[in-house]
């Protein structure tokens, strides 16, 4: 049975869809069979998948949980499972945005993600969400359908701030909706080793969380290739497998798993 991750952050700008798009490579690579849902209505993880026109796909992620709201049977796996060279995953669209504010209305709206990903656990050895840089209704339903959370923090202040808050919401969504959920880690993303504001906020988060929250040895530095290898909708193993961030993300993938046991 595999595992649900959830990569999350509480600000933008924290690579948080350019990891669970190279982890999702990564894990492959190790001979995991992957699957990566887009929860987000920008559809940025799908655009990375080389999907051009989002809202011209048939069957995205909201159109499975609009039928999970009316109570309507769900398609056939392989009418909303796309692949891309050995990496299955679920698109978005802006379908979503409508889900988002119908869920406010709806009786056990946060299961609803859960529902979906369930009957697919058995398939996959991981099956990690992308999610949107905010705490609404989405994100609850991807915390009650998550196992564990990897937490991405861009190495700056501002992206240190919703932290504190976040962690509170998983420790509540734990104790009220899914009690089998857990934190994986921090994963340091964007690193300029170079800069001392780097080493102080790496250090912040060394001494606040350092016995509580493993924070994973594996930092992605900041370089021009992870942006161009989006820009090309290649993952950074097809882009620029030699270059230091691609190296990093192979790294967090066998972390991941060790960590995992």
């Amino acid at each position: 049975m595999g595992k649900i991750y959830m990569t999350a952050c509480m600000k933008g700008g924290c690579a948080k869809t350019v990891t669970t798009y190279n982890l999702a490579y990564s894990l492959q690579k190790l001979g995991k069979k992957v699957l990566a849902v887009d929860f987000d209505s920008q559809a940025n993880l799908t655009t990375c998948f080389g999907v051009e026109d989002p809202a011209a796909v048939p069957v995205t992620i909201g159109h499975l949980m609009m039928a999970q709201i009316e109570d309507e049977e769900l398609p056939a796996a392989e009418e909303y499972i796309m692949s891309r060279n050995g990496v299955d995953f679920i698109p978005s669209s802006m379908v979503l945005s409508v889900v988002d504010a119908k869920l406010r209305l709806e009786m056990g709206a946060e299961k609803m993600l859960s529902g979906i990903l369930e009957s697919l656990r058995d398939r996959y050895d991981a099956i990690i969400i992308d999610t949107a840089p905010t705490l609404g209704a989405l994100n609850i339903n991807a915390l009650a359908a998550a196992d564990e959370v990897i937490i991405t923090v861009n190495p700056q202040l501002l992206a240190m701030m919703g932290l504190q808050d976040f962690l509170k919401t998983v420790k509540k969504i734990k104790s009220r909706i899914n009690d089998k959920l857990d934190v994986a880690g921090i994963l340091l993303t964007m690193c300029d080793a170079r800069t001392n504001l780097c080493k102080v906020i790496t250090e912040q988060v060394t001494d606040t969380f350092e016995g509580q929250i493993r924070i994973f040895d594996s930092k992605i530095p900041n370089t021009v290739k992870v942006g161009e290898s989006v820009y090309y909708s290649e993952p950074l193993l097809e882009y620029a497998p030699e270059c230091k961030a691609c190296e990093a993300y192979e790294n967090f993938a066998k972390e991941l798993i060790a960590y995992e046991g």
